[in-house]
Parts: structure tokens; C-alpha cells; sequence
């Protein structure tokens, strides 16, 4: 196992760097003075020119890409070009607020979906199964906003329950940080759930009709035994490859959800970083979040060789 996740990690070293270089390109692509628009319209050419020779903008892209890129390898992704601040001080700042609610809500789409496409799958074409299916594509269809505006209306406003928005680091006080974090959370973890129990549910339909499951019905065991010990685990591979993505998905898109509630999340410092064409910060964000996408993508292939034995830890593959 040890050497799979080694073997894994020195893999992904090519598509990180991959990543820099497309996203160092991508960013300089755009168009627009980065002096310019963090010194504001009045300033003179002189102040502009004198701010991109400061911090090195003025120099040819392959010089920049290189020397960010040694920095990178320090540990060092640089300072931010709107008030200095160390760039893994901004990340270290933003990101446990996205993780928590990546994680969270993740959790919440999983104890929802998977129990529901069971249900949905052992009951298909009843009442059951097309309650399920109906709740999945409001949950698909209904904006993630409009979702956060009626929760907060509701416990908020009305019932005055949880705080409508703000966030309270859970090291300062638990209690006060479940309650901010308890709304948007749910917002999308709902929303995720939807996709999760219909995957899980046509898998669980398609491993159903397969022989193992034939084999253990004819040798007497019951149909929740079947469901529980066999036709579940199997089912459950590809939920596991589209909740990987989701959770990739959460921790650098979660931008409407920190803006809907207030919580300064790892999504809000990279559009504020657009916005302000703070480039330095903007390349640090964006690599961490590839770098994340990297980290769960192996957990989840970990995950794999767990559920299916079939699946070859060594090899990487069936």
C-alpha cells in the first residue's frame, strides 16, 4: 500500500507542474495591468510602471514562471500584491472554512443519498422509487441560492434558530461554529445528494441483475443480506468516483454558497483575487486547489482497492 501511494504521489508531480504552467499561461493571458488596477485609475504611469518592476511583472513571462516557480519549491508562493500579506498566510486563513464546509456537506449528501438510492433501488417503479426520483430532480433543478435564501428566512429570520450568516472558527468557539456552519452545509449538501442517490441507485439496479447476486439469492440468503453484504459494496465504486469529484469540485467552487452565508472561504480569495488582480495570490490559490483535486483523487483510488478487492493496489488497476 505504501508504495502505491508513493508511486501515486510521484505521478502526480508532472501533472502539478502541468498545472502551474497552465495556469501561470492562463493568467497572464488576460488582459489588463495588474499596477494599474491595484493602484486605481489616477495613478500616473510612472507609479504603475515602478509597482510592476517592484514585484517583478515587468519581466519576460518565463523569467516570472521560473522564478515562481522556485519559490513553489521552497514553500514560498509569494505576497500578495494588494497589502503584502504572505500568500500561504491569506490560504491558511481561508481554506479551513471551505474544508469544513466541503467536508460537512459531503457528509450530509452521503448519509442522504445512499440510504435513499437504496430504497429507491430494492422499491423500483413503486410509490417509493418515484418519490426519490422526483426529490432528486427538484434537488438537481433548485439554485443553490434560492435554497440558502428560504433556509435563512425560515431558521433565521423567522424562527430565529441560527445565525443568518458569519463565521466563527470552530477552534474559538465549536458551539457558535456549528450554528454558522449548520445552514450552508445543508444548502449543499442537499444539492449533492441529489446526484449521489440517483448514481447510487442505477448502480445498485445494475449490480442486482448480475450472477454473484443470483448465486447468493439461490443459496438462501435474505434480500436486505444480499443488498447489505454484496450488492451494496459493489455499488457503491461509482458513488464513490462521482462523490470524489464533488468534493474536489467543493473545495475551490463554493464561491456562491461563502457568498450567500459571509463565510471567508478559500472560493471568495480567489474571485476577490480576479477581481483585484492580485496574480501572485491567484496562482497560489489556484495550485493548492489542483493540489487538493490531486490529494482526493488518490484517497478515493485508495478507496477502490477497499470496496473491490479486485481492484489491484499494486497494480492500480483491475
Amino acid at each position: 500500500m505504501l508504495q502505491f501511494v508513493a508511486r501515486r504521489l510521484l505521478l502526480s508531480l508532472p501533472v502539478l507542474i502541468l498545472v502551474t504552467l497552465l495556469v501561470f499561461v492562463l493568467i497572464h493571458v488576460v488582459p489588463g495591468n495588474p499596477g494599474r488596477a491595484i493602484l486605481g485609475p489616477e495613478a500616473s504611469p510612472e507609479a504603475v510602471a515602478a509597482f510592476n518592476r517592484a514585484h517583478g511583472l515587468d519581466r519576460p513571462l518565463h523569467v516570472q514562471y521560473l522564478t515562481w516557480l522556485a519559490g513553489v519549491l521552497r514553500g514560498d508562493l509569494g505576497r500578495s500584491l494588494v497589502d503584502g500579506t504572505p500568500v500561504t498566510t491569506l490560504i491558511a486563513q481561508r481554506l479551513p472554512a471551505t474544508v469544513e464546509l466541503a467536508v460537512g456537506a459531503m457528509l450530509v449528501a452521503t448519509l442522504v443519498a445512499i440510504p435513499a438510492g437504496i430504497l429507491a433501488a430494492t422499491r423500483q417503479g413503486t410509490a417509493v422509487d418515484h418519490t426519490g426520483t422526483v426529490l432528486a430532480l427538484a434537488g438537481l433543478s433548485m439554485p443553490q441560492f434560492w435554497l440558502g435564501l428560504l433556509l435563512i428566512i425560515f431558521f433565521a429570520v423567522r424562527m430565529n434558530w441560527l445565525p443568518a450568516s458569519g463565521y466563527v472558527p470552530i477552534t474559538v468557539d465549536p458551539v457558535q461554529n456549528l450554528k454558522t456552519m449548520l445552514l450552508p452545509i445543508v444548502v449543499t449538501g442537499l444539492r449533492e445528494s441529489a446526484v449521489l442517490m440517483r448514481m447510487m441507485r442505477s448502480s445498485l439496479l445494475e449490480v442486482l441483475r448480475l450472477d454473484f447476486v443470483r448465486t447468493a439469492r439461490a443459496k438462501g440468503l435474505g434480500g436486505w443480506g444480499v443488498i447489505v453484504r454484496h450488492a451494496a459494496r459493489n455499488a457503491l465504486v461509482p458513488v464513490l468516483t462521482v462523490s470524489g469529484l464533488q468534493l474536489a469540485g467543493l473545495l475551490g467552487g463554493l464561491v456562491i454558497t461563502e457568498q450567500i452565508f459571509v463565510i471567508p472561504g478559500f472560493g471568495r480569495l480567489i474571485v476577490d483575487s480576479i477581481y483585484s488582480r492580485d496574480l501572485i495570490t491567484l496562482k497560489g490559490a489556484v495550485l493548492v486547489a489542483a493540489t487538493l483535486v490531486v490529494l482526493v483523487n488518490l484517497v478515493v483510488d485508495i478507496l477502490y482497492a477497499w470496496l473491490d478487492p479486485r481492484i489491484k493496489v499494486t497494480g492500480g488497476s483491475r
